[in-house]
């Protein structure tokens, strides 16, 4: 079984849908449970807030007692805003750390815990960002909050090997989803792919998902502690 938070949309309902289709039964973290009538598999949905940490445990509880033992959690929530640093007020930054860095740890920390009670390998996967490895200006906090995924996913893979736990994490570049303004995106869009990404197009939700399908099968066993970039080849200036 695998645990998808943020699964309603974009990144995170194209790897509940991939994940489906390679076998895994399915827990959907997200405020739209039409999802899980789209994935042929054995499927819950279970709203819950990733900052909480009381939330997240009641995710996993509830998630294990229905599809039995936990195989997979992608720690996929995140969200974004773009802003000047100087202008940034207090509750945009704990909007942010609170959603992309205490909600990931969250997420990995119940799943171990609950790997770890199974006694059972288990795959950990956290969504960062290639503002992971380079934060953008006017995004300063969301990029702090995407190296902490980093953090992290080393800190954790560290700690967790010995029970035979791997934990990565997924960082793409631009994706086509529903966060871009479409009154703007084409314009974005084009210029980006001209400019900056080597295969001189943006990727969909899907390329992102059939990197994580990796990262949850076996062939992935010999992996941990890394964040990888999906870019496409992003050229930095």
């Amino acid at each position: 079984s695998a645990i998808i938070t943020g699964a309603g949309r974009g990144i995170g309902k194209a790897i509940a849908l991939r994940l489906a289709r390679d076998g895994f039964d399915i827990c959907v973290n997200d405020t739209d449970a039409s999802l899980v009538d789209q994935l042929g598999r054995t499927a819950i949905d279970c709203i819950a807030d990733v900052s909480d940490r009381a939330a997240v445990d009641n995710l996993v509880e509830k998630s294990v007692a229905a599809l039995g033992p936990l195989t997979v959690m992608v720690a996929n929530a995140g969200i974004t805003q773009p802003k000047p640093l100087l202008e940034l007020t207090d509750a945009d930054i704990r909007r942010i750390f609170d959603v992309n860095v205490i909600g990931v740890y969250n997420c990995y920390a119940s799943a171990a815990k609950q790997m770890i009670k199974q006694g059972t390998p288990g795959k950990i996967i956290g969504g960062a960002s290639i503002a992971a490895f380079k934060a953008p200006a006017g995004m300063g906090h969301y990029g702090a909050s995407k190296f902490a995924v980093r953090g992290w996913t080393q800190a954790f893979a560290q700690e967790l090997g010995k029970h035979n736990i791997t934990v990565t994490a997924y960082a793409p570049g631009l994706v086509d989803t529903e966060i871009w303004n479409v009154n703007s995106k084409e314009a974005i869009f084009k210029k980006c792919s001209d400019e900056m990404i080597a295969l001189k197009r943006i990727a969909m939700p899907e390329d992102v998902a059939k990197f994580v399908s990796f990262l949850a099968s076996t062939d992935s066993d010999y992996i941990t502690g890394q964040t990888i970039a999906v870019d496409g080849g992003i050229i930095y200036n």
